[in-house]
């Protein structure tokens, strides 16, 4: 009796686990969402590039003009490019490799909103162009400006 009494103490406790664990996953399994112009072919290989490597679920809209996408997001001008995408509370703009948002998920430094490659450099993911590649860097952009964080030659 005491045994039982003890297993239904711990019951509650119980249930909150599973329950916050059943939020958890939820969450990580949300769709991340990619804002795309219709004309852009890359979109669909840098999506691609994500779905393989991160295993998510990529969402794709054309539904609204990109300037209200940036707008609406706080992307700077400077590192505008062709797709943007909302990856658990954070802006991904361009072709930002998943490696990146990996560490980012993983640190979530204070202050960044998001990342960003500006433009469409030849090699980033997405636009691989037979071999040929361009010196970029990927920047976190935040309410303090801006600061590289990852470069690639």
């Amino acid at each position: 009796m005491i045994a039982f009494k003890s297993a239904m103490a711990r019951l509650p406790a119980t249930a909150l686990a599973l329950s916050l664990a059943a939020c958890t996953v939820a969450a990580q399994a949300a769709p991340y969402v990619m804002f795309r112009d219709p004309g852009c072919g890359c979109c669909h290989e840098w999506a691609e590039h994500i779905r393989a490597d991160m295993q998510a679920e990529v969402v794709m809209r054309e539904d609204v003009p990109m300037t209200q996408v940036k707008a609406d997001r706080g992307i700077p001008a400077d590192l505008a490019s062709c797709h943007t995408m909302e990856v658990e509370g954070y802006v991904i703009e361009g072709h930002v490799p998943a490696a990146d948002i990996r560490r980012l998920l993983r640190e979530r430094p204070e202050g960044v909103r998001g990342l960003a490659v500006a433009g469409m450099p030849l090699g980033s993911p997405g636009m691989e162009m037979g071999g040929r590649t361009q010196p970029y860097k990927v920047i976190a952009f935040g309410d303090f400006g801006q600061r590289v964080f990852a470069t690639y030659q």
